[in-house]
């Protein structure tokens, strides 16, 4: 748990306001996703026993919507010709509130959830008598389990000038919110908008950032606030001003989007999501981290200082790494064996925890590889080309890193080492995002390959992000991260590919084939397969798709093959061929990535039908034929559009490491920069030096072209 939002473990009393905007869509009419998400988070915490309270706004927009409506049915078409009035907002209140509270009251009882409505006015809050009695009431709802539904009755309001007016006790459903709260001693207020939260700068512009604490003292006098809500009275501006008032007040404070479905859960789990609001928070500005944008930025100072460094000084700080990691390894797999404890505990897949595991034969590995990168031919600064332009004019083109690097992985902490070396080696800046199951290993691992990183460079050369809700700060930061690696789910990918602008490299799907041809080896296919499938089933080249020539289900080799995976304890899942065939069950897709000890099979009736269901089914990263017919052999690696394609040979063998290129950062299978397992190679780009002698263009008058090619070396 993030240690600013430590105090929400003592919260049983929440106040929820939600705002017009998160109650309607832009059209004004009612949002009916965001408002049935909103009811069950708020059935969730009514069942968890928290008392919750719900202000809702969002009246006055659906009765406008709903009068509007009426009106133009009721029209003459001469009466469409004129220009419309605006309808009166009181009138537009009393519609509207009916309508909303009859919806809130159909979907809560679906949940099997009693509400109940109180309208109230600022002129109410005077009355000491008053005040006693809604406390006395509400008291009664919560200890029913009913969730008391507040706002303001807008219909009836006497002040002349309601969206404007600020002398009265509260002036708009945020601060009747904030109000509430104090009156109700509730233990938290949660104030739902259609952002994130607070941002340094309009939430539109990608250099404004997210502020997840809010210092009285500090961002009073730095941020300024746009436009109102778009529907609604007040905007951010409301919503701050009753915040602080609330917060100083006693009453803990968090502004956050009410667009996801989950955001009310998390805030009461702890994540470090919107921006909270607390009278003590001037003191946790010890607590205050490095954002987003800091260290990615430091990441890439460091990378250039790194950059300047001669080969033999880059090689000796990944030497240095490599003892750091053995002398620490006694530490590090503490801090593992307590990551994988929480994991069997908390109920994790098997898979999962394989991942998640350090063995020492895998830090061995691991300290190997790194060694190995070290000795590897000095990959910056390599000259690629020579050109002599015109005389006396010398063009090189020479290899140089990407610059920086944001690596997000999910539960394999050795993952961290391989990335942090290749980094390293490369000459590139780091920000490392790893998986909540493997946070003390990442925190360990990322101490001890630092702590290795010569002053003159700096350990901000490799930067480790903790919380997940800062990722998507990081995704917008096109201006200094030059590329992505999402190492994970396909879920992960596919949401990193759709919210950045940032290349990414990588790969959503792992869904590798063999294909036994009906010349194959038999006892080579049973090897090939046993090993493609069990050698470690979560990897992203295991074989997921089993695929068989038609005339090996008539002489028994497809029956081989099969008891040779029954006996490593596989489940078969069929195509429709195989599970006839076989009477197994079918699969449930034939794009399927099992990640664990299952697989599918189907029967083809040749390799021209294998290379066609593999290009329908597959996801281009690394398939393989199994047959001693050298030309059936070449149609196959021929034709197959995938990263990795292989003969006789298990699909295991599509690494980094395997390939000698020392370790890798992820398998890509995108067709341009880099495809494949990428290793430093695919982690550089190249720029040009031109070396002349005064030379100037001047419309190319005076200037006779060679393009010579050179020596690359001089």
């Amino acid at each position: 748990m993030d240690p600013t939002r430590a105090f929400v473990k003592t919260v049983k009393r929440v106040v929820v306001k939600v705002g017009t905007a998160v109650v309607t869509r832009s059209d004004g009419r009612l949002a009916l996703g965001r408002l049935g998400g909103l009811c069950e988070q708020l059935k969730e915490l009514n069942t968890r026993g928290y008392e919750v309270i719900l202000v809702t706004s969002g009246a006055v927009g659906l009765g406008r919507q709903r009068l509007r409506y009426r009106r133009l049915a009721n029209s003459s078409f001469s009466d469409l010709q004129n220009p419309q009035y605006e309808l009166d907002g009181k009138a537009c209140a009393a519609v509207g509130q009916s309508s909303l509270m009859a919806l809130y009251d159909i979907m809560f009882s679906q949940l099997d959830v009693t509400s109940s409505q109180l309208l109230v006015n600022d002129g109410f809050f005077r009355d000491t008598d008053f005040r006693k009695q809604l406390t006395d009431t509400v008291h009664s709802l919560l200890s029913l389990r009913v969730i008391p539904i507040f706002n303001e009755n807008d219909a009836v309001s006497t002040r002349k000038a309601p969206y404007e007016d600020s002398s009265g006790i509260f002036w708009d459903n945020d601060s009747l919110a904030g109000l509430l709260a104090l009156e109700l001693k509730a233990d938290l207020l949660v104030l739902l908008s259609d952002v994130e939260g607070l941002y340094s700068g309009p939430p539109s512009d990608p250099k404004s950032k997210l502020i997840h604490t809010y210092v009285k003292e500090k961002h009073q006098t730095e941020i300024t606030f746009g436009d109102k809500s778009r529907l609604g009275r007040g905007g951010m501006t409301a919503k701050v001003n009753a915040a602080v008032c609330a917060a100083y007040s006693g009453t803990p404070v968090i502004i956050t989007s009410g667009y996801t479905n989950d955001n009310i859960m998390r805030v009461l789990q702890g994540e470090r999501i919107g921006t909270v609001f607390h009278k003590d928070a001037h003191l946790w500005t010890s607590l205050k981290e490095v954002t987003a944008h800091e260290m990615a930025v430091a990441a890439r100072d460091s990378s250039r200082k790194l950059q300047i460094l001669n080969s033999e000084e880059r090689r000796k700080i990944l030497l240095d790494v490599a003892d750091a990691l053995e002398e620490n390894e006694s530490m590090i797999r503490i801090e593992n064996a307590a990551d994988v404890a929480d994991a069997e505990e908390a109920g994790y897949e098997r898979s999962l925890i394989s991942r998640l595991t350090l063995r020492p034969e895998k830090i061995a590995s691991l300290v190997k590889s790194v060694r190995k990168l070290a000795d590897m031919e000095e990959p910056i600064g390599q000259i690629l080309k020579r050109t002599e332009l015109a005389d006396k004019l010398i063009l090189e083109k020479i290899s140089c890193p990407l610059g920086v690097l944001l690596v997000i992985f999910e539960s394999r902490p050795d993952a961290l080492v391989q990335i942090a070396a290749l980094a390293i080696r490369s000459g590139n800046g780091l920000v490392l995002k790893g998986g909540k199951e493997a946070k003390r290993s990442n925190a360990a691992l990322h101490k001890v390959i630092t702590s290795a990183i010569p002053d003159k460079v700096g350990e901000t050369l490799i930067g480790l992000v903790t919380s997940r809700e800062a990722i998507p700060d990081l995704l917008k930061l096109d201006d200094v991260i030059d590329l992505v690696v999402p190492r994970g789910s396909n879920k992960l990918v596919s949401q990193i590919k759709d919210t950045t602008k940032i290349p990414v490299l990588g790969h959503a799907d792992g869904i590798c084939h063999v294909y036994v041809d009906k010349a194959a080896n038999i006892d080579v296919a049973k090897q090939i397969v046993r090993d493609a499938k069990t050698d470690y089933p979560a990897a992203c080249n295991a074989m997921e798709t089993l695929l068989v020539h038609k005339d090996l289900s008539g002489n028994n080799g497809l029956g081989e093959l099969v008891a040779e995976l029954q006996r490593e304890g596989v489940q078969l899942y069929g195509g429709p061929r195989a599970s006839a065939l076989l009477k197994i069950d079918e699969a449930k897709s034939l794009h399927m990535e099992y990640g664990s000890l299952a697989c599918t099979i189907e029967i083809v009736d040749d390799v021209f039908a294998a290379i066609d269901h593999i290009h329908e089914n597959g996801s281009s990263h690394t398939d393989c034929i199994v047959t001693e017919d050298r030309e059936v052999a070449e149609t196959f690696l021929r034709q197959v559009d995938s990263a990795a394609v292989f003969h006789n040979a298990s699909t295991r063998f599509c690494d980094g490491a395997r390939f000698g290129l020392g370790a890798e950062v992820g398998i890509s299978t995108s067709r341009i920069h880099a495809r494949g397992p990428v290793g430093v190679e695919g982690l550089l780009t190249n720029r040009w030096l031109l070396r002349g002698n005064g030379q100037v263009v001047d419309g190319d008058r005076n200037v006779t072209y060679l393009h010579k090619e050179l020596p690359v070396q001089a």
